[in-house]
């Protein structure tokens, strides 16, 4: 959990202090932007990263995850210019890349089926306590003593990380001879669309994907424009979201295995296609507005963080490479939501935006039950 807060806290804090990083480098804030595109697409790297991961072992390439942590944070902290800060994120969000599919792969090899979800909701609260945690506490770091000390103290951090993760994950170096070492790490793509439950679990983190984003992306505008809020209040609704995310994956942990991993990222499907399809209905005030968006949150990371459980038992043999590949799929899907909610709103508004999400996420739904239509766990 504390290596994915460091790695989750570095990958998240540009955007909240895209405004601070743009006049701390002196360039327009639109030029942040391409490095939040940047970081992104380093999502798509893990179809290279997760079949190495299965041939080296999932110990060694979490290591080289937080070095990269490590090495970029410390390029921003001793070179605070343009480009050597936007080559160091850049880096550092690739550590991200690289960790996340070793640490839920070396995850699905150790622990039972049945508590997976437990372990992996345990370990995914991360990813909120970034929010809740992380970045408030680099806010504070920032306005005192600077950016730059900020980016120093990741980087010490990502080491402190690389030398204790040697000590509490047991080594995993797979068997020369074993059946890892014949992942062909640049065929990664098509050897999981050639198997059915991979194949509907990638277009189901797709689609999903861009469902939630193609939101995520306006409705500070929604907010706005329709409730003239303050940045202060739209700083208090990405609180509520990151509230939402944690209890989101609370309840993976403490329901998702007593459900069964496939029902319970059904049922959690439904319940978001149903907040999506209410959203403009029910967000006729600030506070409803706000409790809809709490609402398709939890219910979005309750679904995703049960996915990553789910997933680690589609390719046993291949686990690294099918969590990188989820991973790389859904950020493609981020990319495209990204691009299509602005389009949406300018078009419909909210109303726009949130049946089309509603839509896609019944593609996914569609997805879901195609690909693992028959599949039962151990069947690989």
């Amino acid at each position: 959990m504390f290596f994915r807060l460091l790695l989750n806290t570095g990958r998240r804090f540009i955007y909240p202090f895209a405004p601070a990083l743009s006049r701390g480098l002196e360039v327009p804030l639109a030029a942040i932007t391409p490095i939040i595109a940047a970081c992104q697409a380093t999502s798509l790297l893990g179809l290279f990263s997760g079949p190495l991961a299965d041939r080296l072992g999932y110990r060694r390439m979490m290591r080289a995850g937080l070095a990269m942590l490590a090495a970029g944070m410390l390029l921003c902290g001793l070179l605070p210019g343009y480009w050597p800060i936007f080559v160091g994120l850049v880096v550092a969000s690739f550590g991200k890349t690289i960790f996340d599919p070793s640490i839920q792969a070396f995850i699905g090899r150790h622990v039972p089926y049945a508590r997976r979800a437990r372990v992996i909701g345990a370990v995914e609260t991360a990813w909120a306590g970034s929010t809740l945690i992380g970045i408030p506490a680099l806010g504070l770091i920032i306005e005192h003593i600077g950016l730059n000390s900020a980016f120093l103290l990741l980087a010490f951090l990502g080491a402190i990380g690389w030398l204790v993760i040697a000590r509490v994950i047991p080594d995993d170096t797979p068997d020369p001879a074993g059946e890892s070492r014949k992942v062909n790490i640049f065929a990664a793509l098509p050897q999981l669309l050639r198997v059915r439950p991979a194949a509907g679990m990638l277009a189901f983190g797709f689609w999903i994907s861009i469902a939630n984003d193609s939101l995520f992306v306006v409705y500070g505008a929604w907010f706005e424009q329709s409730f003239l809020v303050s940045i202060a209040t739209l700083g208090f609704s990405t609180v509520a979201i990151g509230a939402a995310e944690l209890l989101g994956e609370s309840m993976t942990a403490v329901f998702s295995d007593r459900l069964g991993l496939k029902k319970a990222t059904v049922l959690g499907l439904c319940l978001a296609m149903l907040a999506y399809l209410l959203l403009p209905f029910i967000g006729r005030s600030l506070p409803l507005a706000m409790t809809g968006m709490f609402w398709i949150f939890l219910a979005f990371e309750f679904t995703i963080v049960t996915s990553f459980s789910l997933c680690t038992e589609l390719m046993p043999k291949a686990r690294a490479t099918m969590m990188a590949g989820f991973y790389a799929t859904g950020g493609l899907g981020r990319m495209i939501g990204v691009l299509l909610g602005g389009g949406l709103w300018q078009v419909g508004g909210i109303a726009a935006v949130a049946w089309s999400s509603a839509f896609f996420t019944g593609i996914g739904l569609l997805s879901l039950l195609w690909g693992l239509h028959g599949w039962k766990p151990g069947k690989g």
